[in-house]
């Protein structure tokens, strides 16, 4: 059985960041006050992840018709790799499921569109592969409210963690004082 630390605190030595389908195309469905709130927050992480050595994975969903992920967010994730994909949950493409396999890393932290498509059905598919899932509240989002509301407590009910940027960005510094610290606590002020 999990201790609560296991369960609950965030390590930047076993986490990997997932950014799900945060396309230019979908982008422009949504509304436009919640997708810069998580656009902002996805940035936010994305630049913790690059100062902590954190693999960053991205998903795109038939890049053909939805575009490809957003500008600003591909240019703070330049060397992350990004996998296109059919199936709605990421672990539906053998070259992503390989690839976090291979980062040897259990912690999943995921953020991205939409919330109660793609980004629940990685959840559910990273939970049953044994991964630690934590779903930052305030970076993922959908086209309605009940439909993200509803997918946060199906990945909570099945297991998986509901969190936000802040909480996991001061997880994963783990303490005040440092470089990165001094750093990356700039980008919530």
């Amino acid at each position: 059985m999990n201790t609560i630390r296991e369960r609950f605190f965030l390590d930047a030595e076993q986490s990997v960041l997932l950014v799900i389908d945060v396309q230019e195309r979908l982008c422009k469905a949504m509304d436009q006050q919640v997708l810069n709130q998580l656009t902002a927050n996805t940035g936010i992480l994305l630049e913790a992840a690059q100062e902590l050595g954190i693999p960053v994975v991205i998903t795109e969903q038939y890049v053909k018709g939805l575009g490809e992920t957003l500008p600003e967010l591909r240019a703070k994730a330049a060397d992350a790799p990004r996998f296109e994909k059919m199936s709605f949950g990421c672990c539906g493409s053998q070259e992503f499921a390989e690839k976090l396999r291979a980062t040897g890393r259990r912690q999943i932290v995921i953020t991205g569109m939409e919330t109660h498509v793609c980004v629940l059905q990685s959840a559910l598919e990273l939970l049953d592969a044994g991964y630690s899932v934590h779903l930052v509240r305030d970076a993922v989002m959908s086209r309605s409210k009940a439909n993200w509301t509803t997918a946060q407590g199906i990945t909570q009910q099945a297991g998986g963690v509901l969190t936000c940027t802040e909480a996991v960005l001061f997880q994963w510094m783990k303490v005040a004082g440092t470089e990165s610290f001094k750093k990356l606590s700039k980008l919530v002020r």
